[in-house]
């Protein structure tokens, strides 16, 4: 089998999760590793166990490298993302996209030229009972749908103590709880249910308005605590909870609850669509477990497994059912597709996975969210 040789920029939380969903495809290999620096370069293939390591520009030039994955803060996402599409490599970038609408446009122009497979990291997507939703919805099993409540729940920026790179605007925009975490449910959302976002109005709150910077490096989820002169105070100018009412293309109406100061939620997307026939209900912290509620017979509970979804999902499931699937899973089966288009050379037609149009369509709803939250007014997307 010849293998595609893909190349990872970025080793912070997003990128060794991307080499290891990676190294479980039986048609791909990770041949090399991109950071800021040779040494860091160096340094962090040797922890990841990979043999080549280059900057970004040294990269670019390896022509046996078909692939190239973008893991890097936001603000660098446009510009690396055009360099690899100009250099024929395709492109799996992390969402966001790019800063900004303009950047976006010009990337999804770009790529649509080049032809190459182009794809934005919305991972979530691939829990297989998010396609089950998505395809008994297809089936007419939910029926018309009357409304959308979901929310995103994370605690690591609870403490004032606590601080990355995405409170920083300069690195990774305006937005932070919204365009992070905010875009992961927007996209589901229109993904599973077919509607679009027609109009938002958000309310934003930032509950450390001044944050303890540490003067030692400190990584993603680390939990590391330093002493008190080891922080900076620094002024914070992006929400860390917000509130969003939705109107939809249908007539009919949803709400969305974003946070990352909310103790004891780690990492919980949760999602409850009401139809006219059925609800359906699912969290990813119990991402094996679907609810389906009834008005007229006894509710159901829809466990993940190959013999009991749809014909159409089958194909995001490995395991049997009882053998849990989770986070880590999803990136897998979301680059098998990927993988499958870059195999055959080029974007497909209709792709299954979700493109740099999809990563244009967040950050333009992303920026209606932010003007709305401004101006604290509906605003049409």
């Amino acid at each position: 089998m010849n293998k595609i040789k893909v190349g990872v920029v970025g080793t912070g939380f997003i990128g060794p999760a991307h080499i290891e969903a990676l190294r479980r495809l039986p048609n791909v290999e990770v041949a090399a590793l991109c950071e800021v620096t040779a040494e860091l370069a160096k340094e962090k293939a040797d922890g990841l166990g990979i043999d080549r390591s280059y900057t970004f520009d040294e990269l670019l030039k390896q022509d046996d490298i078909q692939a190239i994955h973008i893991c890097t803060p936001n603000f660098l996402h446009y510009s690396q993302s055009k360099a690899a599409l100009l250099a024929g490599k395709h492109v799996i970038c992390e969402k966001p996209l790019a800063k900004d609408l303009h950047e976006a446009e010009e990337l999804v122009k770009l790529a649509a030229e080049t032809g190459l497979v182009n794809a934005v990291h919305f991972n979530l997507r691939y829990y297989p009972l998010a396609r089950q939703m998505k395809s008994m919805r297809e089936k007419g099993e939910l029926g018309e749908i009357y409304s959308f409540i979901g929310s995103y729940l994370q605690d690591w920026l609870f403490y004032q103590t606590d601080y990355n790179w995405r409170l920083e605007p300069d690195k990774s925009g305006d937005s932070r709880a919204i365009a992070d975490i905010g875009s992961h449910l927007m996209d589901i959302l229109e993904y599973i249910t077919g509607l679009k976002t027609v109009a938002v109005m958000a309310d934003f709150n930032t509950v450390h308005k001044t944050r303890k910077k540490p003067l030692k490096a400190v990584e993603t989820y680390s939990g590391k605590m330093l002493q008190p002169e080891d922080y900076a105070d620094v002024p914070i100018t992006t929400e860390d909870h917000a509130n969003v009412l939705l109107r939809f293309d249908n007539g009919n109406k949803g709400v969305i609850t974003v946070s990352q100061v909310s103790a004891g939620r780690k990492n919980r997307m949760s999602l409850e669509i009401s139809g006219s026939k059925k609800t359906f209900s699912w969290c990813s912290e119990s991402p094996n477990e679907m609810w389906i509620g009834n008005r007229d017979k006894a509710n159901e509970i829809l466990m993940r497994d190959p013999s009991l979804v749809n014909e159409d999902v089958r194909s995001t499931i490995t395991f049997p059912g009882g053998h849990n699937e989770g986070f880590p899973d999803t990136s897998k089966q979301m680059f098998k597709e990927v993988y499958a288009a870059i195999a055959e050379g080029k974007q497909p037609e209709k792709p299954t996975f979700p493109t740099f149009a999809d990563g244009y369509r967040e950050l333009l709803i992303c920026e209606k969210i932010l003007e709305s939250n401004k101006a604290q007014a509906w605003v049409t997307i």
